[in-house]
Formats: structure tokens, C-alpha cells, sequence
């Protein structure tokens, strides 16, 4: 079996026999005049015969090293033809993007017919699923995600950084005034199992209520149960925008509590859909300008 010499040396040839130069030859792939000298001289120790002869300023290619750089230059024309053949293929796929089921449910439906009439949102497959997509087996190209960003081999950029505050039904409001976090304290408070009301308590310097009430481990439910008056929920604000434009939900008081966690975009660095991934989180970086605690921050 014939072993092949490095791809690199075998482009300097190449590249050396059209241009007749090694100066030349170096410009157009970017090294110096002594890498390209070094690289033929490998190539000639590996080929057991002379490649080029100078001649005044130029370096003359032999006959053999005429044919070789031709076969080179044909070779690396095909390379190229496929490699713009593979990209084609991932602009003409579909970007596939895993969803956080309450990012999908509760931020992006007001947002949908501006990434619909956007280029970022032309081809999209969106998967709506509550477990951590894997971008090797699950064929994800992008995520969005909430936590505190801890996910390592993945780029990604924080949307928005969450806030925690009371929330209730304007009837309910009407029937318990509220003006301060202590009037909490003797209201029908709707409970998070992940999301304890002793995070708000705490932060006022208050010893929160013995009295449980109801307990949701879904943050939809909650929201809705409060938006029928059934107590005041403790809120996350990237979740309740619309239930606050529409007067579903009302703030008792402008106080809330800040969060670690947030929406996060993440990707591989590695993908082939990158100038895609890039577009669609650009967009997202714009559309969460308007969201409470977005800051778009982006880390490797």
C-alpha cells in the first residue's frame, strides 16, 4: 500500500508548480517562503526524486512534479466541491432546537410571528421536551434551557436572568389587600415544590407562615391556579409577561427577589449549522431585551 505524504506538503507542490514561486506559493496559504521551501524538500526526501529547478527568480517544476501538482490540484478541486456540497446540506436541513416545555408554553407563543417572519426562523424544527437533550444521539443543533448554565462542552448565552415575586388574581387582590411583603404573611399563599415561599420570607427578614397550602410542581399550574384566585403564587418572571399584560395576574407591590437561575441558548462550537445556530440566538439575544433581567451574556 502506497502511503500518502502530508496533505500539506502536497498542496505546497501544488500550489508552488502553478505559481512557479515559493514566495508566491506562500502567500496563498498563508506561511512563510521557508515552510513552503521545507515542505517541498520533505516531499522530495519522501518521493526519492528532485520536484523543481531554479532558474533566475523562478522555480521550474519537473515534468514528474508537473503531472503530480496537477492530480493535487484535481484531488483538492473535488475536496472543495464536497465540503460545498456537505454545507449546502445543512443550510437545506432542518435547524432542530430542543425547548424548555415553559419556555415553549409561556415566553416564546407571543414571540412566534416575529421569528416566523425573521430569516433566523426559516426551517426550524422545534422539540418541546422537559429532559436535557443530548446534541449527539437526540440530533439536537441547539438548546434552550433554564438553570445557572452548567453545561460543560457547550457554548451558550444567558437570555435572561430570572426574578422571583407575588403574584395573584385582581379578585383576590380585592378580597386580601396587600401593600408589603408582612401582609403575605396572612394571605392564602400557593406553594412551588421547587420554589419554597420561605425564599421570599427570608430575603425581608420574615419567619414565613406555619400554614401550607396548596403544592404544584409544575410552575403552569401554579400560575393558573393563582390566575383563578385561589392565592397568591410565587412567580417567576420570565414566565408571567403575558398573564401581567392581559390583567390575569397582578403585582400586589414592585418587589421581587432575584434568582441565580435564568434561560440559557446552548450549542455545540463544533457544528455544521453554526451560521444558523449564530442567527437564531442573535434573535433571541433581541427578543429577551424587552424580557425583565435579560442581559444576554455569553460564555465558552
Amino acid at each position: 500500500m502506497v502511503r500518502l505524504p502530508p496533505f500539506f506538503a502536497l498542496r505546497a507542490l501544488e500550489a508552488a508548480a502553478r505559481h512557479k514561486s515559493y514566495s508566491r506559493a506562500a502567500q496563498e496559504l498563508s506561511v512563510t517562503h521557508g515552510a513552503v521551501s521545507q515542505q517541498i524538500r520533505k516531499l522530495e526526501d519522501e518521493l526519492g526524486a528532485r520536484l523543481f529547478e531554479r532558474r533566475g527568480n523562478a522555480m521550474i517544476p519537473t515534468a514528474e512534479a508537473e503531472r503530480l501538482a496537477g492530480e493535487v490540484g484535481r484531488a483538492h478541486d473535488i475536496l472543495k466541491n464536497a465540503v460545498a456540497s456537505f454545507a449546502k446540506a445543512a443550510e437545506r436541513d432542518p435547524l432542530v432546537v430542543s425547548l424548555d416545555p415553559q419556555f415553549a408554553n409561556r415566553w416564546l407563543p407571543s414571540r412566534l410571528p416575529g421569528l416566523l417572519g425573521d430569516p433566523a426562523g426559516a426551517n426550524l424544527e422545534l422539540r418541546v421536551d422537559s429532559r436535557l437533550a443530548d446534541f449527539v444521539t437526540d440530533g439536537m443543533d441547539m438548546g434552550l434551557r433554564y438553570g445557572a448554565g452548567n453545561w460543560p462542552g457547550l457554548e451558550k448565552v444567558r437570555l435572561f436572568r430570572e426574578s422571583l415575586l407575588p403574584v395573584c388574581s385582581p379578585g383576590l387582590l380585592e378580597r386580601h389587600p396587600l401593600f408589603a411583603p408582612q401582609d403575605l404573611l396572612t394571605a392564602p399563599l400557593l406553594h412551588h415544590s421547587h420554589r419554597p415561599w420561605s425564599l421570599w420570607f427570608s430575603h425581608f427578614g420574615l419567619e414565613p407562615p406555619q400554614q401550607q397550602g396548596m403544592i404544584f410542581e409544575d410552575s403552569v399550574m401554579l400560575l393558573e391556579a393563582a390566575a383563578q384566585g385561589l392565592g397568591v403564587a410565587l412567580a417567576r418572571s420570565g414566565l408571567i409577561e403575558q398573564d401581567l399584560r392581559s390583567g390575569r395576574l397582578v403585582r400586589p407591590f414592585e418587589l421581587d427577589v432575584a434568582s441565580d437561575l435564568g434561560f440559557w441558548a446552548v450549542w455545540r462550537a463544533d457544528s455544521r449549522k453554526l451560521r444558523r445556530i449564530h442567527a437564531l440566538r442573535d434573535w433571541l439575544i433581541e427578543a429577551a431585551r424587552g424580557t425583565e433581567g435579560s442581559e444576554a451574556t455569553e460564555d465558552a
